[in-house]
């Protein structure tokens, strides 16, 4: 299976990404097929600079099947070259404790209450 995903370069503390098209099975920073731009997170997101495309080998890329990776996803939306992927509802984490009593009272009551029926 193809996918667009970033490769990483750079030095220590410094990363700089390609985005590259490879089979999902190579290395990370491995082997790829085709280097399709490259991608600076150090630089500030208005700079036009921090993201370099080759648009047609992407829609070329994109034509034959290659799944692009949920970062790379957004980088295309933001250049509207896909349509920018849905964001998840990320689940809560942690309750507080005030609301932890609360659920656990009500889930208790719940559990009472088909006992005193039977």
């Amino acid at each position: 299976m193809l996918k667009m995903r970033l490769s990483m370069g750079g030095t220590k503390k410094r990363p700089v990404y390609k985005i590259v098209v490879a089979d999902s099975r190579f290395p990370r920073d491995g082997r790829f097929i085709e280097k399709l731009g490259f991608f600076n997170p150090l630089l500030p997101k208005d700079k036009k600079e921090r993201v370099g495309l080759d648009l047609e080998r992407i829609k070329y890329w994109l034509g034959q099947g290659a799944k692009p990776t949920t970062r790379v996803a957004r980088i295309l939306g933001e250049n509207e070259i896909m349509p920018m992927p849905v964001k998840g509802n990320n689940p809560q984490k942690a309750i507080p404790k005030k609301d932890r009593k609360k659920e656990g009272e009500t889930g208790e009551a719940k559990a009472e209450a088909p006992k005193e029926e039977a």
